[in-house]
């Protein structure tokens, strides 16, 4: 299985979803798109053996594909989709904000102004904020501290995990669990955690300079294309019925799998027992 199948735990969630053991889900016969991106849905830094399928997220990405000469694409639906199909919300209040600061990777630091934000979520925001740090800005003393003594409750969902190594199954669940706290989801660019939190019930909000990675390439269009293309999703108030519908197209949630065509196109044995789980809401096509 390529090692980026396990980010953030979406090869376990797939796993429960299809009736698997997701503390050990079987090998996904093709490459699985892992985040929200603008492109054909795979991650640029990556090689990839021609002919092996491509699972993506959403329709869109797969004509973005297609047009790009990508085949063997098929369109599966996001695995937080999933996961939120598998984890009916309980009937608790909500408050305050998560922000997601825009983050580095293990190959890029992010460069901007952690001092700036801070004062524009504080003129913004009304209610208690969580800022939500990537692992490697959290574990930066430095930056975690600004955000604490700005008097922000600061997190961390956990690793992404890498070469099959600090894998974090929990990842998504954690995620939902602190969405799922919150009325607001806000960051300073447009990125899953945005289109997650407004699946889950979130009123979204993207401000703040939307810093930059060291050596930042535009990408099909980079962060200009983003702001263009998505200018209703920007804004310290967005129109919370639309975000939704563009949350729903984004990440498949309209194109969710039964468990059984699922498993069929990741090569996938049937499963032994029963699901722990009663589907609710699950959107297909």
């Amino acid at each position: 299985m390529h090692h980026a199948n396990h980010y953030y735990g979406h090869s376990h969630v797939l796993a429960r979803y299809c009736g698997l053991d997701d503390a050990e889900p079987p090998r996904i016969h093709g490459y699985l798109q892992h985040g929200w991106n603008i492109g054909d849905g795979m991650a640029p830094d990556h090689e990839y053996v021609p002919g092996i399928a491509k699972f993506v997220w959403s329709e869109r990405v797969r004509r973005r594909a297609w047009s790009l000469g990508r085949r063997e694409v098929y369109v599966v639906g996001a695995p937080w989709a999933y996961l939120l199909a598998m984890e009916p919300p309980a009937d608790e209040p909500r408050e305050g904000t998560i922000f997601y600061p825009f983050h580095g990777w293990e190959g890029q630091h992010i460069v901007g102004d952690h001092d700036g934000l801070i004062r524009e979520i504080r003129d913004t925001e009304t209610g208690p904020v969580t800022v939500c740090l990537y692992w490697q800005e959290f574990r930066d003393k430095r930056v975690r501290m600004l955000y604490e003594r700005a008097g922000f409750r600061v997190i961390s969902h956990g690793y992404r995990g890498g070469w099959w190594k600090d894998l974090d199954p929990g990842f998504l669940y954690r995620q939902l669990a602190e969405q799922r706290r919150h009325s607001r989801v806000a960051s300073n660019r447009l990125c899953s955690a945005i289109m997650y939190g407004t699946l889950a019930g979130c009123e979204p909000a993207v401000y703040g300079d939307p810093m930059q990675l060291e050596g930042e390439k535009s990408a099909f269009g980079g962060q200009a294309r983003i702001v263009r293309e998505w200018g209703s999703l920007h804004g310290t108030s967005i129109d919370a019925e639309h975000a939704r519908t563009v949350a729903t197209a984004e990440l498949g949630a309209d194109r969710l799998l039964p468990p059984a065509e699922l498993r069929r196109l990741f090569q996938w044995p049937r499963p032994q027992e029963t699901p722990d789980f009663e589907l609710t809401g699950v959107i297909t096509r």
